[in-house]
Parts: structure tokens; sequence; C-alpha cells
């Protein structure tokens, strides 16, 4: 097999590597904290609803902020947003230690804690998952989103039942500061990171124009779209293990805290597994296939959970499920990697976890709400037939194959020279494009349009619309608009290789002698004459 496609080869980077161990040590303490944060919830409450609600609070952040964090991680310094938001976890760390130290911890008080730390990671994850694609190369991504998820992993298989033994012998307190202590080494790492940031030619996307762009883009992109169902009926129903862990550790095997650590630890063992089976799993089945398999391997894991009541047993099936969790999750982010431009790609993958996370929080309350009703048992056979339900949701939303689409800058507009002295705030700008057509090649002109529309409007443009001469028929006109000149110019920017195939089609159907010819035009309103020195002089403050 070529190196290039070895699971390990993103490790050849130097920056990678160092910054995954340091992330390695993180989510060491991380998952240590959890461990704390469970198992004190299950022993000051007797809800399960509320055990349930530790892992729904650290979610709930990332489905609600992380549109936000990836549309800040598109126009910012990555590397300074992740130092920001472990800045803000090391604080809401030591707080919540001090706190438990204190004996001052209550139900909704460790929510809260919990919550605030999940809004670190809603901040950080979409810079550094975007960060991926900068540090290694594009045939080695793939690998580079399984080593990360591996890394996680590593540090569930062995964090957990260490934080067993924490909580055990020394109290949750003490779990909360070991996980404030990890933050150090990606602090350091983070400070000697120097990223090679590309110039900016345009000025930084407003916020909120940012963050609709994002919308748009992925609302326009179907592939994504799928994805995103996908991703959050997987963490709808697969939420329930884990959630419930805790109960199924106290309930249904008769264990403690160290037995709910080893069994979290087994969950991260299998994702280990998953993790380095990723690359010949894709090589022998279509994307769709390695989902499905996932869907079923989460089913029978909780339906054999739900019934066994043996530690071993219910051990070995987690497994399955911690194997299934990489397969899928890995595949969903990969997939929108891939799928997706530089420009837009924090967006992207923000709006992948605010799907994901939003369905693993709104199903912890949901197997939550049932275990407290029916009984652990019954919440994880039902979220087992919803996993199997989630599985056949391939059969109408199949996944794209897992396809490395050139969605680098195409880079072949050059901005014109305008007569008119434009300031990248005129507008609105409309746009023009003549088109002649033959009438035998109408019917694959229309066809072409869609796409065109849909990348038009995915890339910015409004007001899209297609228009034919009444007397010269012949003659087709594709219009939109702009609200700016500056949109205009990034509108042309983000067209991308894969692009350019459309673009190519269009010139082929044209059947003038010379190209389509473009028409730009700004927008004027008419003004009364005492008016518009008025209006000369709010023009020229913009």
């Amino acid at each position: 097999m070529p190196d290039r496609k070895s699971p390990l080869a993103p490790f050849r980077n130097e920056t990678f590597r160092v910054i995954w161990a340091a992330s390695l040590i993180s989510n060491f303490g991380g998952l240590i904290q959890s461990v704390g944060a469970a198992w004190m919830m299950a022993s000051i409450s007797s809800s399960a609803n509320m055990v349930a609600l530790v892992q729904a609070s650290t979610s709930l952040p990332i489905m609600l902020f992380s549109v936000a964090a990836g549309a800040l991680a598109d126009n910012f310094d990555r590397r300074r947003l992740m130092l920001t938001a472990q800045c803000f976890m090391f604080v809401v760390s030591v707080t919540l230690t001090l706190c438990a130290w204190y004996g001052l911890i209550t139900p909704w008080l460790l929510l809260t804690f919990t919550f605030l730390i999940g809004c670190g990671t809603a901040l950080n994850n979409p810079a550094w998952q975007a960060s991926v694609g900068d540090m290694v190369p594009r045939e080695d991504l793939p690998a580079a989103v399984s080593l990360n998820s591996m890394g996680f992993n590593i540090t569930r298989s062995v964090g957990p039942a260490i934080g067993g033994v924490i909580v055990a012998t020394a109290g949750a307190a003490a779990a909360f500061a070991v996980n404030a202590c990890s933050y150090f080494a990606l602090f350091f790492t983070l400070f000697r990171w120097k990223p090679n940031l590309s110039t900016r030619t345009l000025p930084r996307e407003d916020f909120g124009r940012a963050v609709s762009a994002g919308l748009r883009y992925v609302s326009m992109s179907p592939n994504i779209g799928k994805v995103l169902l996908r991703g959050f009926a997987f963490g709808l129903a697969t939420s329930s293990i884990l959630s419930l862990l805790p109960l199924i550790a106290r309930d249904l095997v008769n264990g403690g805290p160290l037995t709910f650590g080893i069994l979290l630890g087994c969950f991260g063992l299998g994702a280990i597994g998953g993790a380095l089976m990723n690359e010949r799993l894709r090589e022998r089945f279509n994307s769709e296939t390695i989902a499905r398999m996932a869907f079923t391997g989460f089913a029978i894991s909780a339906t054999v959970a739900a019934t066994s009541t043996s530690a071993a047993l219910t051990g070995a099936v987690l497994l399955i499920a911690g194997a299934s969790w990489v397969m899928a999750l890995s595949l969903f982010n990969t997939t929108v990697q891939l799928s997706t431009p530089r420009w837009v790609v924090a967006r992207a993958l923000s709006l992948y976890q605010t799907t994901t996370f939003g369905g693993i929080a709104a199903g912890s309350w949901i197997w939550g709400t049932t275990a407290d009703t029916h009984g652990a048992e019954a919440a994880l056979l039902a979220s087992a037939v919803a996993m199997i339900a989630g599985a056949a949701l391939g059969l109408r939303y199949a996944l794209p194959e897992l396809q490395s689409l050139n969605v680098d800058p195409l880079n072949r507009f050059s901005e014109p020279d305008l007569p008119l002295d434009l300031k990248p705030r005129s507008g609105p700008i409309v746009i023009l494009i003549d088109y002649e057509i033959a009438e035998a090649d109408i019917p694959e002109f229309l066809e072409t349009m869609t796409e065109r529309r849909r990348i038009r409007i995915r890339d910015g443009a409004g007001q899209w619309a297609l228009m034919r001469d009444l007397e010269n028929p012949t003659i087709w006109t594709e219009t939109y608009h702009v609200p700016t000149w500056v949109e205009y110019v990034r509108h042309n920017q983000r067209r991308t290789h894969a692009d350019a195939a459309n673009g190519e089609k269009l010139r082929q159907l044209h059947s003038g002698a010379e190209d389509p010819r473009v028409h730009r035009m700004i927008e004027r309103q008419t003004i009364v004459p005492h008016e518009y020195e008025r209006f000369k002089r709010q023009m020229d403050m913009h």
C-alpha cells in the first residue's frame, strides 16, 4: 500500500503531530472531568434525567454556538481563537474545582459548569478542525480526521478508568483539578505554533453576513445536507449509551465509579480500533454501507447492554459501539471537509457539529426522560429501534461517495478596470450575462442553468433569474444581484475548480461568435435635483 494511504501518514507533519499530542493530554483531562461530573451527579441526584443532562449540557452549547464560532474561525486567526477557548475553559475548570472542593456544588450548578465548558468547546472545535486541512495535504485529510478521533478515544480508553480511580479514592474535586492542569500542554503548543496565514485581499465579512453565507452555502449543497441529516439521526439515536452509562454501571451491572470508568474505557478502546480500520473499510465499502454498519453496530450494543447483567459482556459490546462511533463520525466529518472550499470550511463543519451535537443533546434528554419513567433497559431498547430507523434513512438519503472534489479556488477572475470610481461598499451591483443558444440545445442549456443557479446563490448571489429575449429568442440572459462591489469580487473568488465544468458546459452551448457578454451595472435611483448633493455626500461617506 502506498505510504499516502497509511493511517499514520499525517504524523509526518510536525505541526499536526505536536498539536495532536497536546490535544491528547487535554482530552485526557477532559475525560477525567467528565467521569467526575457524571458520577457526582449520580451521587447528588436520584433523577436519571439529571444524570443524562450532564452530557446534554456539554453538547447543547455546541449546537447553539458552533455556527457563530465557525464564522469567527473563517474570518479570524484560528490559533488565537483556540487559545481564547482554552483559556476560558481553564478558568471555568478551576472555578468548578474550587466549588467542588468546598462542597458548594448543587445539581444545577454542576450543569452550569459543564454547559460553560461546552461553550469553550463550541468555540474551539471549528477552528481546530478547519486547521487540520491547513496542516496536512488534502490526500492525508481522511487519515488526519481519523487520527483526531483515535486520539480522543485513546484517552477515552484509559482516562475514564483512571478517572474512576481518582473519583473513588479522592473525590470528584480531584478529577476536576486534573482537568484544569491538562490545559497547559495545549497552551504551550498553541503559543509556539506560527501558522502560515494567507494574505487577505478583501476585508473581512461582517459577522452577520458571514453566518448567512455559511448557512446559504450548506443549504445549497445537497451532499452536505445529507451528511447533516444522518449526523443528527446518529447523534439522536446513539446518545443513549453514553448518556445512560452511569446508570448502566450502577443499576444494570451493579458496579461503582471504577466499573463506570472501565466501561467507558471499553467504548474508547473500540473507537481506537474503529479509527485504525477506517482506511481499510473505505477501500472495501462505500460510504453508505459504512454508515449503516455503524448504526447497526450501535443497535446491537444497546440491545445487549439493556439485557446484560454482566460487566464483562457489556464491556465487550461497548467495543462495538466505540468502533461504530468513530466509523460514522469520522466519515461524516471527512465528507464535509472534502466537499467544502477553505473559505467556508469552518462554517460547514460548525453546522455539521450543530446538527450532530443537537441530536446528542436531544437524545440525551429523550433517553434520560424515558429511563426516568420506564427504566434504563426500556430506554436502551427504544434507542436501538431508533438506530435501525437511522440506518433505514439511507434508503432515501444515501451518503455521497467519499470523493476528493477539487474545491480549491479557480483563480480565473481578475477585477476589471472601471471608468467609474467605485468604493468597496458601492452597490447594489447587477450582473447580466448574454448567451446565444440554438433551439436544439435549449433543454440541455436549461438543465445546466439549474446547476448554475445553485452555484450562484450558494456563493452569495441574490435575485437570480434567467430571461429570454422575446424579439430575438436565441438570446438568453442570466441576471443576479450582489449588495456591494466587494461582495461581487468575493463572489467570483469563491468559484472552485469543481465549479469550472458548469461554466465550460455553458460556453460550449453558447453559439455566438464571441464569448457570452457580461454586463456589470450599479443600481441608481432617480433623485430630484435639489436632493442630488445630499445623496452624493451620503455615498461618499460609504
